[in-house]
């Protein structure tokens, strides 16, 4: 099993350094608590000793209305200390939530690609979530403990030193064992925690639309009940094992405290060195430690335990980030697209070796190649999706690892097989290009993808929820909904990743159509099996292998009988027949 990563408490300490004016007010908060609580014992020995004895009535309602007015400022510092705590720690944990997923919003693609959906879900919402708790009232209250067993010990020592070493005695045997036993908690956390992310994987993946069409279609329903059983069966076993770790070594720690008042009794009883009175407010003091003292010591269990909730989240922040935006910004692009020499691969064996090839501004390029050729990862290279790991590529002269992210993402506008749509609105949706977009320009990018008129016939138009995925509409719909995302933006390049591959014929020719006419003036990219739509492509890149190895318009690579014209005589097989016969 990998060892867990650890959360050095330097760095634990430094997400609250924001905040030291608030911690600064619960310190005094803290403090001011201690100190007024601890006249209650003193007030108490006064009731006994003096007030009472003498019959002193007057001094008893006084030390009485003392001790009740102790408590209302005790519990109203306690009251204003719990909001203020309270407020940093939640206002630490959503810095910690907005740090990680702003973190990995700067991953590239491959992080993705090599981790589950349910992971990221369950760090952020998981382990953050876990770490409530020990962030908002745990280090208040390890504050309010410490303070109040320094004071109370310092109280006992000015009654009585003697009985002071007796109570403490056993203190360094209490600290070792909760030492244990926080040790034992932390291993467990750890691995629950693993759970719980294996677990909203799960959840993730099979009760999703895909996961259950998947599960249902293929008769696997009940063997995914089974397994998340299992699964759940061994978040519960964990739970208890963490209930249970050290119960009884702790157990023993407030047997050995709660009878540590009666050992105070008869060493007082054999010596009778003190009154009543002192010895009420000792034992009251030596309660007042014990309780604090316990909880010191629990504390010190839940902060070891947080500490892998804090290491699974520092790893996260600790991942390196690949792709870093660059410094230069292009006014008026004109969108000339250079791939320079470019190299990429996904590990060790090369997915695209020197890919040269130059589209100048307002021209269309197509690629086409077999499956696994490269032709989606070159597309993934303009907008920054992955970076070359040899050559470059650049827009206008300008490498595109130059760019900031906003300069190439105006630039840049892409299509991809996988059509996403969030579950919203349409106009949502759309919107999501461009937020300030009008009614207007959406029915326009709308229009222009040949989706309109099938979302105005929708009882609530352009208000409609798409569902989880867009599962509302179906592959040929989605597809033109995502090209009027991208239309709305206006990008001076298009990167068209087999777009209207989920098409119907009579779909795929209107929206072609338009297409064409919306890349006028436009560099456009289209990356396509179905070679029906790029015929017309000012000029067409055969990749095989990762390596351009034909070039040129459609009729001068069918004419020269290469890989292209394989690919041809696949698809279109009357095409060459009738080539010859004309000849």
């Amino acid at each position: 099993m990998a060892e867990e990563p650890r959360a050095p408490l330097g760095r634990i300490v430094k997400l609250f350094g924001a905040y030291r004016g608030r911690l600064g007010v619960v310190a005094a908060l803290i403090l001011l608590s201690s100190l007024v609580s601890l006249a209650s014992p003193f007030l108490l020995r006064e009731v006994l000793d003096v007030a009472i004895p003498r019959g002193d009535t007057a001094l008893l309602t006084l030390l009485a209305l003392g001790m009740v007015l102790v408590a209302v400022v005790t519990s109203v510092f306690d009251t204003l200390q719990t909001l203020v705590s309270t407020t940093v720690g939640q206002r630490v944990m959503h810095d910690l939530r907005i740090a990680v997923y702003s973190h990995l919003q700067r991953m590239s693609l491959a992080f993705f690609t090599r981790t589950r959906t349910g992971e990221v879900q369950s760090r952020i919402a998981n382990d953050i979530g876990g770490m409530q708790a020990v962030v908002t009232s745990t280090a208040a209250s390890l504050v309010s403990n410490l303070t109040t067993v320094t004071a109370t010990i310092v109280a006992m020592l000015a009654l009585d030193w003697r009985l002071t070493l007796i109570s403490l005695v056993l203190l360094p045997v209490f600290v070792w064992i909760s030492r244990k036993v926080g040790d034992e908690r932390k291993r467990i956390t750890s691995e629950r925690q693993r759970k719980l992310a294996t677990i909203a994987s799960m959840v993730q993946e099979s009760l999703s639309i895909s996961g259950i069409l998947l599960g249902r279609t293929m008769g696997r329903s009940a063997e995914l009940t089974e397994r998340f059983g299992l699964a759940s069966h061994e978040l519960a076993e964990l739970g208890v094992r963490t209930s249970m770790a050290g119960r009884w070594r702790q157990s023993s720690i407030q047997i050995v405290m709660a009878a540590m008042p009666a050992a105070i009794y008869w060493a007082v009883g054999h010596t009778g060195a003190i009154s009543v009175g002192t010895l009420v407010a000792f034992t009251t003091l030596q309660t007042s430690l014990f309780r604090p003292a316990v909880s010191l010591l629990r504390l010190g269990v839940e902060v070891q335990t947080s500490l892998a909730l804090f290491g699974r989240i520092f790893e996260y922040l600790d991942l390196p980030v690949d792709i870093r935006p660059g410094t230069k910004r292009l006014d008026g692009v004109r969108g000339e697209v250079r791939f320079e020499n470019v190299d990429f691969s996904y590990g060790d064996a090369p997915t695209l070796t020197g890919v040269d090839v130059t589209v100048p501004a307002g021209t269309s390029l197509a690629v086409v190649g077999e499956t696994g050729s490269g032709k989606t990862t070159l597309s993934y290279l303009l907008p920054r999706l992955y970076d070359v790991t040899g050559g470059r590529v650049t827009i206008d002269g300008v490498d595109v690892r130059e760019l900031t992210f906003e300069t190439l993402s105006d630039a840049v506008g892409v299509v991809s097989q996988e059509t996403y749509l969030f579950h919203a609105s349409i106009a949502d949706n759309l919107r999501f290009a461009r937020p300030s977009a009008t009614d207007e320009e959406l029915e326009a990018a709308a229009r222009a993808a040949r989706i309109h008129d099938h979302i105005a016939a929708l009882p609530d138009g352009y208000d409609t929820m798409v569902g989880e995925r867009g599962y509302r509409f179906s592959g040929g719909e989605k597809q033109r909904l995502a090209i009027a995302r991208t239309l709305l933006r206006d990008p001076p390049v298009l990167v068209l990743d087999e777009a209207t591959s989920a098409l119907d014929t009579q779909t795929e020719l209107a929206v072609q159509q338009a297409l064409d006419a919306l890349a006028r003036g436009r560099t456009t990219i289209t990356i396509a099996h179905r070679l029906s739509t790029i015929r017309d492509a000012d000029q067409i890149i055969v990749l095989d292998q990762g390596r351009v190895v034909e070039r040129g318009t459609h009729d001068e690579l069918v004419a020269l009988g290469g890989h292209y014209a394989a690919l041809v005589s696949r698809d279109h097989p009357l095409e060459l027949v009738n080539r010859v016969l004309n000849v």
